[in-house]
């Protein structure tokens, strides 16, 4: 079932069946905002503090703007702003920032289907993203392309800010992901809230703590009053697959997507830690596939951005899944000797 109305004064569209219950702002850079299992009546999407505001009277200028959490697209950029082609191209891209067209493909008892699609206006893109839902499944399909518009070959780099939080996340949720190395930035944004020692580059999980070198399993999330903040990349990736499983609710949040295109996992960690606003006291992890672990001047720079000639394009598929487990994900939670 497909349904419109508005949320907090934003056009929005939903996607529903007997399952899931989808909500999404096309004019909003077709966010998702709401990701809701209905069953259990969960919503697995973060949420800012102050949540999402009406719109305001001018375009915004980057993501950052009336950042509501739930899940953005980023596109051609990812990370912070930077140059490319004499051009400005801001914080995680055009398309957050940009409304969205949508249609309806199908809406029957037995599947839905929209097609959202926007074109970029600093660099010659156009993406499209077709959202499904099946009766009788708790998946979410989101096919997507990228188009090069121009005569001309185009770099770009692309990525997922999906942040889980909402009333699925707390403390004992287990993270798993299949990578095998984790990286930590040089720069922390806010190290005084740092949890992890900066500059490291340590096989998954372990990572060492910043005040006492100590390992800590990043698989075990904990609660909002440790009040970090980390960023951490996950590369080396075996294949394109995250999980969190809550074992209070017996319930897992499952992604699924292509490592040839997304070979860079974002493991965002506002544990409330994060004082700068709209995130400050929030509490959420990312599952956030990203093609590299660098914006798009710095992939450029290093041949890791993506590139297309010129009328190509590229397609890939992403799975969100919520499925029920009264298992807790078994893991070695033992410390190695030498982690």
């Amino acid at each position: 079932m497909i349904t419109t109305g508005s949320i907090r004064g934003h056009p929005a569209v939903w996607l529903e069946n007997e399952y899931l219950k989808i909500s999404v702002l096309p004019e909003k850079g077709a966010d998702i905002y709401e990701f809701i299992y209905k069953p259990f009546g969960v919503d697995f999407l973060y949420k800012t503090n102050p949540g999402l505001q009406p719109p305001g009277s001018r375009p915004p200028k980057d993501i950052i703007e009336n950042y509501e959490g739930g899940w953005q697209e980023l596109f051609p950029n990812t990370g912070d702003s930077c140059q490319h082609q004499g051009k400005i191209i801001p914080t995680h891209g055009e398309v957050a920032i940009l409304p969205w067209d949508f249609a309806v493909i199908q809406d029957t008892p037995d599947e839905t289907e929209i097609l959202f699609t926007v074109c970029t206006r600093i660099l010659p893109f156009r993406v499209e993203r077709r959202m499904k839902l099946k009766k009788g499944e708790s998946v979410l399909v989101i096919e997507e392309q990228v188009t090069n518009l121009s005569d001309t070959s185009q770099d770009f780099v692309w990525g997922h800010h999906l942040v889980l939080g909402g009333t699925f996340l707390e403390n004992g949720c287990q993270y798993l992901a299949a990578a095998r190395t984790i990286l930590v930035p040089d720069k922390p944004k806010e190290s005084r809230f740092a949890r992890l020692a900066a500059g490291q580059r340590q096989p998954w999980p372990w990572a060492l703590a910043r005040s006492s070198g100590a390992p800590i399993d990043l698989r075990i999330i904990p609660g909002p009053d440790i009040r970090s903040h980390d960023d951490i990349f996950l590369t080396d990736l075996e294949l394109g697959e995250a999980a969190i499983t809550n074992p209070r609710l017996g319930l897992v949040f499952t992604l699924n997507w292509d490592a040839n295109t997304f070979g860079c996992l974002v493991m965002w960690q506002p544990f409330g830690g994060l004082d700068m606003p709209p995130w400050a006291g929030s509490y959420g992890v990312g599952m956030e596939p990203w093609t590299t672990c660098s914006n798009l001047e710095g992939a450029t720079k290093t041949g890791k951005s993506h590139r297309l000639g010129p009328k190509e394009f590229l397609s890939t598929i992403l799975y969100a899944s919520v499925s029920v487990s009264n298992q807790v994900i078994s893991s070695d939670h033992s410390i190695p000797e030498n982690p």
